[in-house]
């Protein structure tokens, strides 16, 4: 196969092995750190608020530094800084284990949201220049070609250690089950930090115009798209370079409204994610099985929908299939409420995942529609803003909903609100 050619063919080629091995090797960090460090927290007696700081912490870290790193960026070599950068980062998965392994329960729960929220610092570094780097070496022709590969490979793998996962931590004592899924993850965190070091710059090949536009790719640092803790999030990755400033202007026109109705979308999302490990174990009974057959469903919804996104945009437009994939989306946390069963649960990680499974690309194809290719960084500084402040209000306010209406409640407010959303995306997005 082309994808995974010898060492006799040209650089582009090898690079593209990397790059897809690169997903593979994370789609186990993916499935079995990144999806499960919630719930363990949540086993081990963490709050909702601070299950919130999973997500409201490198949130706030990425409004502090993107802009900084991305001028940081310009002198520097794009495949060296996103190879240092991914081993830095994902050093914080094994210290995290060693805190598992040496600590006591609360201590456990403190230090591993600190080292969450300063592995976040190298996370931004690696989100902006793996974006930078991906421009240069894959030509705007395949780039299609190469991130729908890794999409299926990071379902694949993620569904995959996501079961293998669920097996181990029904069939091993507590906490040591937990600890050797956790190391399988760091082993494929650190092969993807490998293989994303024998990528190379080619040669000869001019720099390509930077301008911000998300690759849809799924594979994010330290983030997952799951049922429980979706952290992906559509056109996240964007490079700053060129940036002198903020152009607060924008936000006076239609720009603007197409902001703050995003804005609304990622609180109303961002609503439910904290509160869905406590949920799952203090209301639902949900056993670790029954959590990863719920993603594996989940992903298997993503990877089927994404595949079939070109012809369904085609048939509804961006626009129309953004609206009701956010319809969709809501199933997650209606289903899951209205039933906290196990049966509730499959049936909101089958309608979430087909929602998420358009969604994605339908707010990133929507996002580029509104953003003038001739002004894409001005434009794209201003949404990543917008973005990561709805991460920031909703996983903030996720805990207050959780004390003040109870949990199933809050899981159905959420399911509202969401709904909601697609209505303000409707008419302003």
């Amino acid at each position: 196969m082309h994808a995974f050619a010898t060492d006799g063919d040209d650089l582009e080629t090898q690079n593209d092995r990397h790059l897809y091995l690169d997903i593979l090797w994370w789609g186990i960090l993916g499935g079995t750190f990144i999806s499960f460090l919630g719930i363990y927290l949540a086993r081990i007696g963490a709050t909702s608020f601070q299950l919130s700081i999973l997500t409201a912490g490198p949130a706030v870290v990425n409004l502090l530094i993107s802009l900084p790193v991305g001028k940081w960026l310009e002198t520097r070599s794009f495949a060296r800084t996103t190879y240092v950068a991914s081993i830095l980062h994902r050093l914080g998965y094994v210290l995290i284990l060693l805190v598992m392994i040496i600590f006591v329960a609360q201590m456990q729960i403190t230090l591993t949201l600190w080292i969450t929220v300063v592995m976040s610092i190298p996370g931004a570094a690696l989100m902006i220049a793996f974006n930078a780097l991906f421009a240069d070496i894959v030509p705007p022709r395949r780039r299609g070609l190469v991130v729908g590969r890794r999409n299926a490979l990071l379902a694949v793998s993620m569904t995959t250690s996501a079961l293998i996962s669920g097996q181990l931590l029904e069939q091993i004592v507590f906490p040591l089950n937990y600890q050797i899924v956790f190391f399988i993850g760091i082993i494929g965190g650190a092969m993807s930090c490998y293989e994303i070091g024998r990528i190379r710059e080619i040669p000869g090949r001019p720099s390509l115009l930077r301008v911000g536009k998300p690759i849809l790719d799924r594979g994010r640092p330290g983030q997952v798209s799951s049922p429980f803790g979706r952290r992906y999030i559509p056109g996240a990755r964007f490079l700053t370079r060129g940036i002198k400033m903020m152009h607060y202007d924008l936000l006076r026109g239609e720009f603007g409204l197409f902001l703050g109705a995003m804005f609304f979308f990622y609180i109303t999302q961002n609503l439910v994610i904290p509160l869905f490990p406590k949920y799952s174990v203090d209301t639902m009974g949900l056993s670790d099985w029954d959590i990863s057959i719920g993603t594996a469903v989940f992903q298997a919804a993503v990877f089927l929908c994404s595949i079939r996104l070109g012809q369904v945009s085609d048939r509804l437009g961006h626009h129309r299939l953004m609206v009701i994939s956010v319809l969709g989306y809501a199933g997650f946390p209606l289903f899951i409420g209205l039933s906290p069963t196990v049966i509730g649960y499959m049936l909101g990680c089958a309608v979430g995942g087909i929602g998420w499974g358009f969604l994605g690309g339908a707010l990133a194809n929507r996002l580029m529609e509104r953003v003038p290719a001739d002004d894409r960084p001005a434009h794209m500084a201003l949404f990543n803003l917008t973005l990561n402040l709805g991460v920031l209000v909703g996983s903030l306010s996720a805990p207050l909903m959780g004390n003040l209406a109870g949990l199933q409640l809050a899981m159905l407010i959420g399911a509202v609100l969401r709904i909601l959303s697609a209505g303000v995306l409707w008419r302003w997005g």
